[in-house]
């Protein structure tokens, strides 16, 4: 894996945007049980796939709160540090691989 330029962010997270994203994360480990239950179910397919859908959405937008974040915290940081490329050029890695 490549080396990111920090290991944690820049402003720490709050305990409020801690539970927030970790409750999000809890509801889509719950929809990934309900679709293995559905497959265990022989349940239709399309219903399946729609649940499928649901669970890429949700964790997109996970991954844009956290992105969000990012930008606001972690990029504006570095940008007033003169360290500003790099971490551009990171997020920018980032952002590619999030897009496939």
């Amino acid at each position: 894996m490549d080396k990111f330029l920090r290991d944690h962010p820049s402003k720490p997270r709050t305990q409020d945007e801690i539970e927030k994203i970790t409750n999000r994360l809890k509801r889509i480990e719950g929809q990934v049980r309900g679709i293995q239950k559905m497959v265990e179910d022989d349940r239709y397919c399309v219903d399946i796939l729609v649940q499928i859908s649901a669970i890429q959405s949700a964790l997109k937008n996970v991954g844009f709160a956290v992105t969000e974040r990012h930008i606001n915290h972690c990029v504006s940081d570095a940008i007033r540090q003169g360290e500003g490329k790099e971490t551009i050029e990171e997020l920018m890695s980032v952002l590619k691989q999030f897009s496939k």
